[in-house]
């Protein structure tokens, strides 16, 4: 006999029949020897009613008023579903987050769960109840029961926080789609089914705007050993497994507020190779890439800055015993790729590449870091307050990645592992040959892109941008600091750009001109009109060529790659908007993801 949470949304409840069929399959699972407790979201569209409604009576309801007006949607679907239920024979009983002990911060609208008392769910299903709960929400003490909503995706953070508090055997999120796809089949039909993924891969494909879950819960999942499935709610397909290789801990505190960041990574054994002033032209990075991977040379990190007219600089590292060879293929290509910027312009801009055979990545990695703006910020603090110059920042949703000289590499991890209360070891990059080199492929058509030009290189810049953005809770996904360095009288500066949420741009601009008036010589740009285009795979580490192919893939469809950055299991590109569905398009095709097998996996090409 397993325990089981099951969690339905909007439109697996959005009408009597629909209620109806979930309660016959509530009772299914409990006949196959299951207890099981439900979460359900409000039904339907009525959230949206609910806030056109609040919106009809005030332009600015007050937070605390929304959340007590929102929360009465999920109370209507838990008490129709335990009638459905108690009609067909199941015993049953409907109960809000304050009834079930869902006890979160004092943050009304956006609330993170602290911790869930299980004293009354486990009676009930000790007395053969199913227990019906309202996703979405909580109290924020036990005293005064003021209700929180936990935001977007709330229902299906509720789903995965009582799994891991009940120590559930699984979790399964019933939904409108069979499970995780490759991409968006609205975008590309061709689009397949995964039987199963990681974690740290839902994790990335959640957070570039994969709507199937919501980031917090793949994180609640990920950090306490929850084992999920995404399955469909209209049929019974086994749907799509998310694993979790974690065990659940014996106790839970501030279950959303635990530490962030899980450890600190350093890596000596890599090398820096960057080229300034490449020709802006679809196919630059293909070329280089693809003559690298041609070579067998195994690529780290790639950044790829802004454009500075007709070029920009491309950096990347590899392997310390590998820089000659680099540095090589660097060479050889660089007058080609600068000769392609003088098609377009009059000016001879010759290429450079500068070599540095040795430098350290220090990396924060967790599941965390995610929604978190402060917590790259607080990374570049520890490391400017000690003087620490960064060379490369690279980002994704689980780890941020600054290259540093070698020397600093061992008074920055202590500084880390103190500032954040973790250990600290060095990077073990595991090799998945037996998985599939991208699992998936992801497209943002709503994130802005932002630079501040002439940025002073000294320690400190990069930590004061990046926190006052973070005061303001603005979270920052792509960070690129140019390699080309521009001397204005005494002073070296470098052009840090980085990738915003579109709804935050007035603000991130606003704030990063009250910056630039600071500086002598800063200038802020923005561009409203980008598409972030990216793959995900676990097994990308140790298969040479992946990113390659996907530039080739862009390059092949005239496609421009404006930013480029990386991590572990990460590729992303910034293109010109217009060109967003086609960049998803032909990325999805290169790698073959419309071709899965039988079981839902993709064998390596």
């Amino acid at each position: 006999m397993g325990l089981i949470i099951q969690k339905y949304g909007g439109t697996s409840v959005g009408s009597v029949e629909r209620i109806q069929a979930v309660a016959q399959r509530v009772k299914n699972t409990v006949l196959q020897g299951n207890s099981v407790v439900v979460v359900v979201s409000a039904m339907g569209k009525s959230t949206d009613a609910l806030v056109q409604l609040a919106q009809s009576i005030s332009a600015h309801p007050c937070r605390r008023e929304m959340d007590m007006l929102l929360s009465t949607g999920e109370q209507v679907s838990i008490s129709l579903l335990s009638m459905a239920l108690q009609e067909i024979g199941q015993a049953a009983i409907s109960l809000t987050g304050a009834q079930v002990g869902i006890v979160t911060e004092p943050e009304h609208t956006r609330a993170r769960i602290l911790e869930i008392a299980t004293d009354r769910l486990e009676r009930h299903l000790k007395e053969g109840k199913v227990v019906v709960v309202a996703g979405f929400q909580g109290t924020s003490n036990k005293l005064d029961l003021e209700v929180t909503t936990l935001g977007r995706g709330g229902s299906d953070t509720s789903a995965v926080a009582l799994a891991a508090a009940l120590k559930a055997d699984c979790c399964e999120i019933y939904t409108d789609v069979p499970g995780v796809l490759t991409t968006d089949p609205r975008l590309v039909p061709e689009a397949q089914l995964l039987a199963e993924i990681t974690c740290e891969e839902m994790l990335e494909l959640a957070s570039l705007g994969a709507n199937v879950l919501h980031p917090r819960a793949v994180e609640i999942a990920h950090n306490y050993g929850v084992q999920m499935v995404v399955r469909s709610s209209w049929t019974d397909a086994p749907g799509t497994r998310i694993v979790s290789t974690l065990e659940q801990p014996d106790v839970l505190q501030n279950l959303e507020l635990g530490r962030p960041v899980a450890a600190v990574h350093y890596d000596l054994s890599q090398a820096k190779i960057a080229l300034l002033r490449v020709a802006d032209h679809p196919g630059v990075a293909a070329e280089l890439f693809g003559e690298l991977a041609h070579q067998n040379l195994d690529v780290d990190l790639i950044i790829q800055s802004i454009h500075e007219g007709d070029s920009n600089d491309i950096a990347f590292t590899v392997a310390q015993n590998r820089c000659n060879q680099a540095e090589a293929v660097a060479t050889a290509f660089g007058p080609m790729l600068s000769s392609l910027a003088q098609v377009k312009s009059s000016e001879i801009l010759p290429s450079e590449v500068l070599v540095e055979p040795q430098v350290a990545k220090v990396s924060i990695v967790g599941a965390g870091i995610i929604g978190r703006p402060q917590i790259a910020a607080q990374m570049f603090k520890t490391l400017s307050n000690l003087g620490i110059n960064l060379q490369m920042i690279s980002t994704s949703e689980v780890n941020v990645s600054c290259t540093i000289a070698a020397t600093d590499c061992q008074r920055a991890t202590r500084a880390l592992c103190e500032v954040f209360e973790v250990n600290c070891s060095a990077l073990n990059r595991l090799s998945h040959q037996n998985l599939p080199p991208v699992r998936g492929v992801a497209l943002d058509l709503h994130q802005a892109a932002l630079a501040i030009r002439n940025v002073p290189d000294r320690p400190g810049m990069a930590a004061h941008i990046f926190e006052t953005l973070a005061a303001h809770s603005i979270s920052v996904d792509m960070i690129i600091q140019s390699q080309r360095s521009r001397p204005i009288g005494s002073t070296i500066t470098r052009d840090i750009a980085f990738t915003v949420a579109a709804i935050d741009l007035d603000l991130a601009q606003t704030l990063l001109e009250e910056i630039a008036q600071t500086l002598e010589h800063g200038e802020v740009t923005a561009d409203l009109a980008i598409a972030k285009i990216s793959i995900v795979g676990m097994g990308m580490v140790g298969h040479p060529g992946v990113a390659a192919r996907m530039f080739a893939a862009l390059a092949q469809e005239q496609i421009n790659i404006q930013m480029i950055t990386t991590s572990e299991i990460r590729v992303s590109c910034v293109v010109v908007a217009e060109q967003g569905v086609a960049a998803l398009q032909a990325v999805h095709s290169a790698f073959g993801l419309g071709e899965l097998d039988q079981a839902g996996e993709r064998s390596v090409p």
